[in-house]
């Protein structure tokens, strides 16, 4: 038996679990000479999917209708036929959204389970730790004694970047949406401050008052209004790192933002967008760093976890109302 989630039909505004369709297969599956075949075990779900699902120019080929979904997985090899992978590896790539699946191999990384739980390959270990290593250093720059403001900063990326900017000598201010996160921030990650976007009367003067010297960096996972409001606190030649906009990826009308380019010529600031695929070619070096500082303890990480491969759609969906803590993931 063979369970399969595709692309049912487009969402307009927030997903739905409408949007995707279940087929289940009574059949099993064979392997050729150099193929594996594979058994899920953890899915990550990750707010940039949502653009995927549109039928949008974008930095990735849109998810096409009635076809698998896909995306971070790790899963076992169950039987192989590929001199590269024995049964009973693991390994980490962007696969189908399938409890069983055949591979050639391609792409796919073997990791190893006894140094780090499999579903850190998915976060810190894997493209969440990339993205807020490299997001931070390639621009941001960061120098010891400056303040970093990071939006999202309870989920996977943002928890990550604003430990790293700690480790690196930064003031370090968090933004998210309960108070039980903003506490997480501080006692778990090690943030200075933090900001309940959805409690503070006025998140500019927040912002203000929590950066006191102005903000350097600004690490921005969010987009929207909370953006606008960094945009009134940052210093000259300060950097705006564009990682991410969830608060504006369900619109259905173009966002009213305010224009950024006056705060941008007056701060003689940079602002940059980027996709972690953009430094490739770093990947070692980051990857090296990043577990050192998690066998040494100076890196942490916290996961939601939700069991059962029916109940990835309602995983991806929940990331829109901010019911995750750190990276989550799908266990199969």
């Amino acid at each position: 038996m063979i369970k399969t989630i595709v692309l049912n039909n487009r969402p307009e505004g927030k997903p739905t679990v409408s949007n995707f369709e279940f087929v289940t297969e009574d059949k099993q599956l064979t392997i050729n000479e150099g193929e594996i075949l594979l058994e899920a075990a953890y899915v990550s779900v990750d707010p940039y999917l949502r653009g995927r699902m549109s039928d949008a120019k974008s930095y990735i080929p849109s998810f096409e209708l009635n076809k698998p979904v896909q995306s971070g997985v790790i899963a076992k090899v169950i039987a192989s036929k590929n001199n590269n992978f024995n049964q009973g590896d693991f390994v980490s790539g962007m696969l189908n959204w399938q409890t069983q699946q055949v591979s050639n191999g391609e792409g796919l990384l073997k990791i190893d389970g006894t140094k780090a739980p499999l579903s850190t390959y998915l976060g810190i270990l894997g493209m969440t730790g990339l993205t807020a290593y490299l997001g931070l250093n390639e621009i941001g720059k960061p120098k010891a004694g400056e303040t970093i403001v990071v939006s999202g900063a309870a989920g996977a990326v943002g928890s990550v970047v604003g430990q790293i900017a700690k480790i690196l000598g930064l003031t370090v201010i968090g933004i998210a949406g309960t108070d039980e996160k903003i506490e997480m921030l501080k006692t778990k990650f090690g943030f200075d401050a933090g900001i309940n976007y959805n409690t503070s009367k006025n998140i500019t003067a927040d912002i203000k008052k929590a950066a006191p010297n102005g903000v350097d960096i600004y690490f921005d996972n969010v987009g929207g209004p909370i953006s606008d409001a960094v945009l009134f606190n940052i210093n000259r030649f300060a950097r705006l790192i564009i990682c991410g906009a969830i608060s504006v990826y369900n619109n259905t009308e173009l966002p009213k933002s305010i224009s950024v380019q006056p705060f941008l010529v007056k701060n003689s600031a940079l602002m940059q967008g980027f996709i972690v695929s953009n430094y490739a070619e770093k990947f070692p070096e980051a990857m090296k760093q990043i577990s050192t500082w998690l066998a040494e303890e100076k890196l942490t990480y916290t996961e939601t976890v939700v069991n059962g491969f029916d109940n990835i759609p309602t995983a991806f969906i929940d990331l829109f109302e901010g019911k995750n803590k750190g990276k989550m993931i799908v266990k199969i």
